[in-house]
C-alpha cells in the first residue's frame, strides 16, 4: 500500500504540471466556493433573520413560570455569562377617581428588554428609552390605560395598597407584541415598589418571567441543563413559541433560503460529476499503462481514488477560504440593502463545505474509478477499446445517495429536500430518455441538410450517449437556475402578496354578539370597510380518541403548553381563504353532526390525525367530536385564525364573544379613542409592530435570495463550461480529421455552432419543463403561497439553452479550431 500512496503522489504532482487535474481542482474549489459562500451568507442572514424577530420577544429565551423563579435557573445562566432580565406580570385593578380598569401589571428591573427597545413618551412629550424601569413611586400607562381611566401625565392611580404618579406613556415595549389575544392594558412599575401593593400573594394569577440573551450554543446548552428541572407550570419560549405568524414567517423564509442553496449544491454536484468523468476518460491510456507493467486492477483504482482524494481536500479547503472571504465581501456590499447587522458566520457551513467536495468529487468520481480498473492491458495497442460495461449504475447511485444524504443535513428539511431532489432526479430520467428518442428522430433529418447542419445533427447520433450525459447535466443545471429565477420573483412576490399593504394591523377582542351591528354602524360612520367577525369559545382540550390529555404525555414544550392551556374555538360554513385542507374534507354547508378541522401545526405537535375523536370541557359541559379534516393556516397574514373550527351548530349554543382583524391608516389613530369610548369593554390590540416586522423580513429575504441567484448563476456557468469539456477531445480529433479532409476553420465552426445549438435547445425545453413542474410543487406542498405559469420560463429555457449553449460551446472549444491537425492526429 505505501508503494501505491508514493506512486500516486508522484503522478498527481505529474499530472498537476500537465494540467490535467486543472479542470478538476478548478471544479470543484468554484462549486465549494459557490456552494460554502451560499451557505455562509444565508447562515448570516437566517441568523440575523432570527435574532432581528427575537427582538419582538424582548429576549433570545424566556423561562416563564408561574411560581418564583429558583436560583438555580438563574445560576446556570450565569455560569454561561448569558445576559439576564427579569419580568412579574399579573392582572390587577387600577384606579383613578371614580374609574377602575383591569390592567396587566408589570414589573421590570435593570436590564430589561434585552432585545428590542422599550420607549417612554414622558409630559414634555419627548420619547425616551425605558431601561430601568420608572422611577420609585411612579407608573408608566400605555395609551389605552390612560384613556379608559381619564388620567393625563401627573395624575394619580390606586394599585393595590399604593398610590402612584403617572410619569410617563408606554410607546413601544416588546413583551406587548407576545400573546395578544390575552392583552390588557398595560401598567409597568418599578419592580422595587411591587411589594408595597400587597398583590403578590399567595394564590395570585402571576407570570414570573426570566429573560436570557446570547449565542445559540450558550442557550441550548442553558436548556439542556435546566429541562429536567422544569415543572408544571414552567416553560421556556423562543419567538417562534410565542408568535405563530412570526414563527410562520421565520419557517417560510428559511425555506426560501434553504432553497436557494440546495440548488447551488444540485449544480455543484453536476459540475464536479461531469469533471470527474472527463478526468477518467483522459487517463484511460494511462490506465492502460499501468496495467501492462504489472499494476493489478485494485492498484490501478487506488492510485486515481488517492488522487482524487486529495484533490478533493484541496480544493474543498480552498473553495471553503474563497467562499468565506467573498460572504464578507459580499456583506459589505449589501450593507446598504440588508439592514439587519449580520452575526459572524458559524462553523457549520465551513465542515459542510469540505464535506460537500468530499462527497460530491469521491461519489461521483468512483463509477469512472471503477472502470479504470478494468480498462484491459490490450488498449495500449488498440486504443478503441475501454473498460467492459459492468455494474457502474450501481456506483453511481452510491454518489447519488451520498450528495442526497449531504443536501438533506444541509437544509434540515426533508420535505424540501424530498421534493427537489426526486423533482431532478424525475425530471433528468425523462431528459435521458426523451433525448434519447430525440436523437435518433434527428439522425434520418441530417441527411436532409447541408453540410452544416448534416455534421452538427450526426454528431448527436454518433455519440449519442455523451450526447445524453450533455443534455441531462445542462438540464439539470438550467432547470436548476430557472427554478431559482421562478424562486427569486414569482414565488417570493407570491408571498409579498399575500401581505399586502392593506394587511390588517388591529384586532378587536372580547366583541360581545349584540355589539355586532352597533360596531358595525360605527365604522361605517368612520367611513371605513366593515370588518369580518368571528365567533370566539373558550374550551379546554381534554381528551384524544377517549385517552386523557395531559402534559406529562408530552415531551415537547410547546405541546405541553398547549394542553395545559385553553383553546379559542370558532365555527365556519366554509373555510377562509388562507386556510387549505391538506387531509380530509370541509364539511358541507347544511351542516350536520358535531365535527372539528383542526390546523396541521398543532395537529402535528399533539399527534392528531384526520379521523381521531377529540373531546373539549367548554363552559362545564363535554364536547366530543371527530376530525374530519386537516388544514394549513397562513398564521403571517394577519387575518383571524383558529386552531380548532367547528360547523354551524356545533358550538352556538355555548356562551361565545367576537373578534375581527382590520387595517387602520396610520392617520385616523383617534378612531380608536372613540372606539374604546363608545365600547369600553374593548380590547384593541395593535399588531403594526409586528406586521412592520414581517414585511420587513421579507424584503429582507427577497434581497437575499437575489443575491444568491448570481452566486448560484457562477455555479451554472461551471456546469455549462463542464459539459462542454466533456467533449473537447473527442472534438479536437474530429476537427484534425475534417480539416485534413478540406473542411475550413469556418465550416466546422458552424456546425459545431448547430450541434450545440440543438443540445441547448433541448436541455432548455427540458429545463423549461421541469422547473414549471417543479416550481408548482414546491409553492404549494412546500412553500405554500401562490403560482402562476409564467410563460418567460419557456423563453428563457428556449433562449438560455440554444444561445447559451452555443455561445459557451465555441468558447470553450476555441483551441479545438486552433490546433494543427498533425499535431493531433500524431498524438492520436
Amino acid at each position: 500500500m505505501r508503494s501505491v500512496l508514493r506512486l500516486a503522489l508522484r503522478l498527481l504532482a505529474r499530472d498537476y504540471r500537465a494540467g490535467e487535474l486543472r479542470v478538476m481542482a478548478v471544479s470543484v474549489v468554484i462549486a465549494v466556493a459557490a456552494f460554502t459562500t451560499v451557505a455562509f451568507f444565508a447562515d448570516r442572514v437566517k441568523q440575523a433573520l432570527s435574532q432581528e424577530a427575537s427582538q419582538l420577544l424582548g429576549a433570545d429565551l424566556v423561562l416563564v413560570s408561574d411560581r418564583p423563579i429558583g436560583d438555580p435557573f438563574r445560576a446556570a445562566a450565569a455560569s454561561r455569562s448569558l445576559r439576564r432580565a427579569e419580568t412579574i406580570r399579573f392582572p390587577s385593578m387600577a384606579m383613578a377617581s371614580e374609574r377602575s380598569l383591569l390592567v396587566e401589571v408589570k414589573s421590570i428591573g435593570s436590564g430589561y428588554p434585552l432585545k428590542g427597545r422599550l420607549e417612554i413618551r414622558d409630559a414634555s412629550g419627548a420619547i425616551r428609552p425605558g431601561a430601568g424601569g420608572p422611577t420609585p413611586g411612579t407608573v408608566w400607562l400605555d395609551d389605552r390605560a390612560m384613556a379608559r381611566l381619564g388620567i393625563a401625565f401627573g395624575g394619580t392611580l390606586d394599585l393595590g395598597d399604593r398610590s402612584f404618579t403617572v410619569a410617563g406613556r408606554i410607546e413601544s415595549d416588546p413583551e406587548a407584541n407576545i400573546g395578544f389575544l390575552n392583552m390588557m392594558p398595560r401598567l409597568i412599575v418599578a419592580s422595587g415598589d411591587l411589594e408595597a401593593t400587597g398583590l403578590v400573594q399567595t394564590g395570585s394569577r402571576i407570570k414570573y418571567r426570566l429573560m436570557l440573551g446570547g449565542s445559540a450554543s450558550q442557550l441550548e446548552s442553558w436548556r439542556k441543563e435546566v429541562w429536567d428541572s422544569l415543572q408544571a407550570g414552567q416553560r421556556i419560549e423562543d419567538v417562534r413559541d410565542a408568535r405563530p405568524e412570526i414563527r410562520s414567517a421565520l419557517e417560510r423564509a428559511e425555506k426560501f433560503l434553504g432553497l436557494a442553496s440546495l440548488l447551488s449544491i444540485v449544480l455543484a454536484a453536476v459540475a464536479v460529476a461531469l469533471a470527474a468523468r472527463r478526468y477518467a476518460q483522459r487517463h484511460l491510456d494511462h490506465c492502460a499503462m499501468l496495467r501492462c507493467l504489472g499494476a493489478s486492477r485494485r492498484a490501478t483504482v487506488w492510485i486515481h481514488a488517492i488522487q482524487v482524494a486529495i484533490v478533493g481536500l484541496a480544493g474543498g479547503l480552498a473553495g471553503c477560504a474563497l467562499g468565506f472571504i467573498a460572504q464578507f465581501a459580499l456583506s459589505e456590499m449589501l450593507a446598504p440593502i440588508v439592514t439587519v447587522q449580520l452575526p459572524p458566520p458559524s462553523a457549520l457551513p465551513a465542515l459542510q463545505g469540505v464535506a460537500a467536495g468530499l462527497v460530491m468529487l469521491t461519489g461521483f468520481a468512483m463509477p469512472p474509478l471503477i472502470d479504470l480498473g478494468r480498462v484491459p492491458a490490450l488498449r495500449v495497442l488498440r486504443r478503441d477499446l475501454g473498460p467492459p460495461g459492468g455494474l457502474a449504475w450501481l456506483a453511481y447511485a452510491a454518489g447519488l445517495a451520498a450528495v442526497a444524504a449531504l443536501v438533506f443535513w444541509h437544509t434540515q428539511d426533508a420535505k424540501l429536500a424530498s421534493w427537489v431532489l426526486g423533482g431532478l432526479i424525475g425530471a433528468a430520467a425523462v431528459a435521458a430518455v426523451a433525448a434519447f428518442g430525440l436523437i435518433r428522430a434527428t439522425a434520418g433529418l441530417a441527411r436532409k441538410t447541408g453540410f452544416v447542419w448534416r455534421f452538427g445533427l450526426a454528431n448527436l447520433s454518433r455519440r449519442a450517449s455523451g450526447t445524453v450525459v450533455q443534455i441531462v447535466a445542462l438540464g439539470a443545471g438550467l432547470l436548476a437556475l430557472i427554478l431559482l429565477s421562478i424562486t427569486r420573483g414569482d414565488l417570493l412576490d407570491s408571498w409579498r402578496k399575500s401581505l399586502p399593504d392593506q394587511a390588517p394591523n388591529r384586532f378587536l377582542v372580547n366583541i360581545q354578539p349584540e355589539q355586532v351591528s352597533e360596531i358595525e354602524r360605527f365604522f361605517a360612520e368612520e367611513r371605513l370597510a366593515s370588518p369580518e367577525f368571528f365567533p370566539m369559545i373558550r374550551g379546554r382540550l381534554t381528551e384524544i380518541n377517549g385517552k386523557a390529555v395531559s402534559s406529562a404525555n408530552y415531551t415537547e414544550d410547546r405541546a405541553r403548553r398547549l394542553v395545559d392551556r385553553e383553546f379559542n374555538l370558532s365555527w365556519a360554513a366554509r373555510p377562509q381563504d388562507d386556510n387549505r385542507i391538506v387531509a380530509g374534507r370541509w364539511w358541507r354547508p347544511a351542516g350536520g353532526e358535531p365535527q372539528f378541522s383542526v390546523e396541521t401545526g398543532i395537529a402535528d405537535t399533539l399527534g392528531i390525525r384526520a379521523g381521531d375523536t377529540l373531546t373539549y370541557q367548554i363552559a362545564g359541559q363535554r364536547l366530543e367530536a371527530p376530525v374530519t379534516s386537516l388544514r394549513t393556516v397562513a398564521w403571517d397574514s394577519f387575518r383571524v385564525n383558529f386552531f380548532v373550527v367547528s360547523p354551524p351548530g356545533t358550538l352556538e349554543s355555548y356562551p361565545a364573544s367576537y373578534v375581527t382583524s382590520f387595517h387602520l391608516p396610520e392617520s385616523s389613530g383617534a378612531v380608536m379613542d372613540r372606539l374604546v369610548k363608545r365600547f369600553p369593554n374593548l380590547l384593541v390590540i395593535d399588531v403594526a409592530a409586528i406586521l412592520q416586522q414581517v414585511q420587513t423580513m421579507m424584503g429582507q429575504v427577497v434581497r437575499a435570495v437575489e443575491f444568491l441567484f448570481l452566486f448560484s448563476l457562477a455555479a451554472g456557468f461551471l456546469v455549462l463550461f463542464a459539459a462542454i469539456q466533456t467533449t473537447h477531445d473527442e472534438r479536437r480529433r474530429e476537427a484534425a480529421i475534417l480539416r485534413t479532409l478540406g473542411a475550413s476553420t469556418r465550416q466546422i465552426g458552424r456546425a459545431q455552432t448547430a450541434e450545440f445549438m440543438v443540445i441547448g435547445a433541448l436541455s432548455g425545453v427540458f429545463a423549461a419543463v421541469g422547473a414549471t413542474s417543479l416550481g408548482f410543487v414546491l409553492a404549494s406542498r412546500v412553500l405554500e403561497v401562490a403560482y402562476e405559469v409564467n410563460p418567460l420560463v419557456w423563453v428563457a429555457g428556449l433562449g438560455l439553452g440554444a444561445l447559451g449553449v452555443a455561445l459557451a460551446g465555441l468558447l470553450g472549444t476555441r483551441g479545438v479550431l486552433r490546433t494543427a491537425p498533425m499535431e493531433v492526429l500524431r498524438r492520436s
